[in-house]
């Protein structure tokens, strides 16, 4: 590692977490709830914030929705579209960017098209990035034993966009969304790019709904130690910031966890949401941080040996010797 130093780079981020939106909730008051937060980012000095997943809607892949009519109204069809513009044209005034997570309708290849998205807006209120979930979790089909369901499977096709990576904003930033976390592939994909910030916006349950229908509860503690468990190996493994915000709170019925955070390229949650309603947190992330771990010990180029991850890429499911 060279021993020149290395000049700080100081991005002030925000992770506006949200309380539980209930299903009647319009966009309008979404919306506004956000601005609230963007204001008092704004306020804050934050130049970049993370809002959740689906922060436009409830979660309705909790619900098995068979109106297609109704199923599309929890869907954007354009971005920006009327509801949503206020962010946009907050950020152009406020010189704030954004991450905002959404369910997309996109009519391709002459047919309609379902994805949890999330876009990346810059402080000139301008799209820079989209992404597209890719780690689906939950079912596709009804399963009467759940108190509630999970049908993301459903309800969206798996991403098609891969990780990328954008220079924007004074860093290298990526996106992911919510069960993407729990993947390292996610993280070292987009830190093969040189990501510097990480961001993503999740939706969690208090509780898996297969384990307390099949009596193997796991207790809500465990839920969220694996929420961050996973966020700070994906910050320290690829040496990059790591922005996650969630929806909390008891929204229809269920216990959402939250847990909102940011975390430092070392692994340590440095910025940590006290509760479970709409709520900030703030952190100056100096991204020259990133350098140490990229150039010692997940120096990617001195050390990755690609030779022998074939499998990784190759194999879906376990596949024991004989």
């Amino acid at each position: 590692m060279s021993t020149k130093k290395i000049p700080p780079r100081v991005v002030t981020i925000g992770a506006a977490q949200l309380g539980p939106i209930a299903r009647a909730e319009s966009r309008e008051s979404c919306v506004d709830r956000m601005l609230a937060l963007l204001r008092q980012a704004h306020a804050k000095g934050c130049k970049l914030v993370v809002f959740p997943e689906l922060a436009l809607t409830s979660f309705f892949p909790r619900w098995l929705i068979e109106d297609e009519r109704e199923l599309d109204s929890f869907y954007e069809t354009a971005m920006p579209n009327p509801d949503v513009q206020p962010l946009f044209d907050a950020a152009r005034e406020w010189g704030i960017g954004f991450y905002l997570g959404y369910a997309e309708l996109a009519v391709e290849d002459g047919r309609k098209r379902r994805y949890n998205s999330s876009i990346l807006v810059d402080e000139a209120g301008k799209i820079v990035g989209k992404y597209r979930k890719i780690h689906l979790p939950g079912h596709k089909e009804f399963e009467g034993e759940r108190l509630f369901q999970h049908l993301e499977k459903r309800y969206f096709e798996p991403g098609d966009l891969g990780w990328p990576v954008w220079r924007t904003m004074g860093g290298l930033m990526g996106m992911c969304i919510c069960n993407d976390r729990r993947w390292p592939e996610t993280f070292r994909v987009m830190g093969l790019q040189g990501a510097e910030v990480v961001m993503l916006g999740y939706n969690t349950p208090a509780f898996n709904s297969w384990a307390a229908a099949h009596s193997a509860p796991e207790p809500e503690h465990l839920r969220q130690f694996h929420n961050h468990l996973v966020l700070q190996a994906g910050a320290y493994q690829n040496s990059t910031w790591v922005v996650a915000t969630a929806k909390a709170g008891i929204e229809e019925g269920c216990s959402l966890i939250g847990g909102t955070c940011i975390v430092a390229p070392t692994g340590e949650i440095v910025a940590l949401a006290r509760g479970v309603d709409d709520e900030l947190v703030t952190y100056d992330c100096d991204l020259s941080l990133c350098t140490y771990g990229k150039e010692t010990t997940f120096a990617f180029a001195k050390h990755r040996r690609i030779e022998h991850y074939g499998r990784i890429a190759t194999q879906v499911g376990v596949v024991e010797p004989e």
